[in-house]
């Protein structure tokens, strides 16, 4: 098996569905998928299931009870059940372009993790996107966003599908080649070496933390954001506390001036 793709979610299942949707057209079809669910309700369940079969190899439901935000150590359960040795981490809400795994596959490299992005739609383009919108790759199409009245700004450059205008894009962009829960992949054996996740954080930079602790040791990261595309659905982030993110931030500060690269409440405490 060349990849496991590991899908965060929370309740919800509409989001899913599309985005699980956007995985069985994809033209690398040499995946497994992990749902990783932080505490849904048994709706995203019947999702999960309802897509039994139409994958190359059977798609898992992680699945743990909901006491709060503990997104980092589904994850990490995630990450110890996975068959692959590389992995790819996205979420629930981004529907991915019928290319997106076969350009993290020809992307990866040993030493280096992948930074990808997503384009973000608006709530009513999100609604408005059927399955078939998805099947026939339309809701890619710079021209059929517009007629469902998206606003166009310099942002709509990621869906170009120029392979040259993506490799001069990755390298003009000055966007940090951070690690983004949204998209970005790398090999099991290094995110295990400085034991994944760490599950003290809550949403805020979560992702990020690790990816810079993945840099602290040795790592090297490319950026693929106008390469691996995926489209963001809207919703709410109820789940966002300012404490918490400011904790997370004060961790991100210590890691950075101590070069930590493993920390104990990770997989090992599983």
């Amino acid at each position: 098996m060349k990849l496991s793709i590991i899908i965060s979610t929370y309740n919800s299942e509409e989001w899913l569905h599309k985005v699980l949707l956007g995985y069985t057209i994809q033209t690398e079809k040499d995946f497994e998928i992990i749902v990783a669910d932080d505490g849904s309700n048994d709706k995203t369940k019947q999702v999960v299931a309802s897509f039994t079969g139409k994958f190359s190899h059977p798609i898992r439901h992680m699945w743990h009870e909901d006491l709060g935000f503990r997104k980092c150590r589904i994850l990490n359960k995630s990450i110890m059940a996975a068959h692959a040795d590389y992995l790819l981490f996205t979420d629930g809400d981004c529907i991915p372009r019928m290319d997106f795994v076969e350009q993290h596959l020809k992307e990866k490299e040993p030493g280096f993790f992948l930074s990808g992005g997503y384009f973000k739609l608006p709530m009513s383009i999100s609604k408005a996107i059927t399955d078939d919108d998805i099947v026939q790759q339309r809701c890619f199409r710079v021209s059929w966003l517009r007629k469902q009245g998206l606003k166009l700004n310099f942002k709509i450059t990621k869906l170009n599908r120029n392979k040259y205008f993506a490799f001069f894009m990755n390298w003009l962009t000055p966007t940090k080649r951070s690690w983004n829960g949204h998209n970005s992949s790398g090999f099991k054996k290094d995110i295990v070496a400085i034991n994944g996740f760490n599950e003290l954080l809550e949403y805020g930079g979560e992702d990020r933390e690790m990816g810079e602790r993945l840099f602290n040791n040795g790592l090297l990261s490319k950026q693929i954001r106008y390469r691996a595309i995926c489209v963001h659905l809207d919703h709410s982030r109820g789940y966002v506390n300012p404490e918490k993110v400011a904790y997370n931030n004060e961790v991100r500060k210590f890691n950075s001036k101590n070069k930590i690269t493993r920390i104990a409440t990770g997989i090992d405490k599983l």
